[in-house]
């Protein structure tokens, strides 16, 4: 089992060039790919390497914005920046819209488990190997990513358009998400907890409020939901997050650790939210986070074909 807690040191890396999908090369785009049922307006993006020939089957990264549920999109900078880099790392990245606003809970779960069917249904199309597929999320998505990654009851599960096929991943990806909507705190401008209760877009999303449902409030949170054969996962967040407590990640890397789930918790001191896999606020991070990234991705998609390869055998 792998654990660990990092906190970055305070110093900055050369200026790197940024990668966009525009600026990324040997990368592909398919854009605008209709993943759900009829009347549905919600599309996805595909970062795939552009030499595929006839290379191996690929590991895919399913990924949701954030956007506290009620904005954002799946080719914003910020999506584009971390598609590019992981396309350009040699991974297919499926960068999804969700369903938005008030009222969308369960469905904006439903859609992102169907992302994930898509993708597996889909595997020859794209050049995946469908049993190494991760979830990732940043803020808000990080949260659906976790609830993808983590629930299993029956009314987050989708009944269409892909009945029959596995939303199932093999390990999930966490950056600066909510993890216990009702422990999560107001942060100052400095990201030091207030000890105030916050509940952001929550109410209006899951259309109930915190005093009225909190029975509800909890079955939306993914800390509920970890157990011994939860999926590897991967938490980074900024200690000077105002808008999601870093309590949040230590609340969740704490409830990973206690059922033994294999896990790293990467806090960046001097970062905030909404950083991408290069910068925060304009500025470098202090930190080069990705080889941290692309480690635990090669190491759980690797184990996962092993552990597929064997039972096959």
């Amino acid at each position: 089992m792998s654990t660990g807690l990092a906190l970055i040191p305070l110093f900055f890396t050369d200026a790197i060039t940024a990668l966009s999908a525009a600026s990324a090369p040997g990368v592909e785009l398919v854009a605008d790919v209709a993943y759900l049922g009829e009347g549905r307006a919600e599309k996805l993006d595909i970062y795939q390497p552009a030499a595929r020939g006839t290379a191996p089957l690929r590991p895919a990264v399913v990924y949701f914005h954030g956007g506290g549920w009620v904005r954002g999109d799946k080719a914003d900078p910020r999506e584009q920046n971390i598609g590019a880099n992981l396309a350009a790392a040699g991974y297919v990245f499926v960068t999804v819209n969700y369903v938005l606003g008030a009222h969308a809970w369960p469905q904006n779960l439903q859609d992102c488990k169907n992302a994930v069917r898509f993708i597996r249904q889909n595997a020859a199309k794209y050049g995946v190997d469908p049993e190494r597929i991760v979830a990732m999320g940043t803020s808000a998505g990080g949260h659906l990513a976790l609830m993808a990654a983590y629930s299993d009851r029956p009314e987050f599960e989708p009944a269409a358009p892909y009945p029959g096929v596995s939303s199932r991943v093999c390990a999930v990806v966490d950056f600066y998400g909510m993890t216990n909507l009702l422990t999560r705190q107001q942060a100052a401008e400095d990201g030091t907890p207030t000890g105030k209760l916050y509940d952001s877009h929550a109410p209006e999303v899951i259309g109930v409020s915190r005093a009225e449902g909190a029975a509800v409030w909890k079955l939306a949170s993914p800390v509920t939901y970890v157990a011994p054969g939860s999926p590897p996962t991967l938490i980074m967040h900024g200690l000077s997050d105002p808008t999601v407590n870093y309590g949040q990640a230590v609340e969740l890397a704490n409830a990973l650790r206690a059922k033994g789930v294999a896990h790293e918790l990467v806090l960046l001191e001097g970062v905030g939210h909404m950083f991408d896999l290069e910068s925060w606020d304009k500025k470098p991070l202090p930190f080069d986070i990705r080889p941290t990234l692309l480690a635990f991705l090669e190491k759980y998609t690797r184990a996962a074909a092993a552990n597929s390869t064997r039972s096959k055998n």
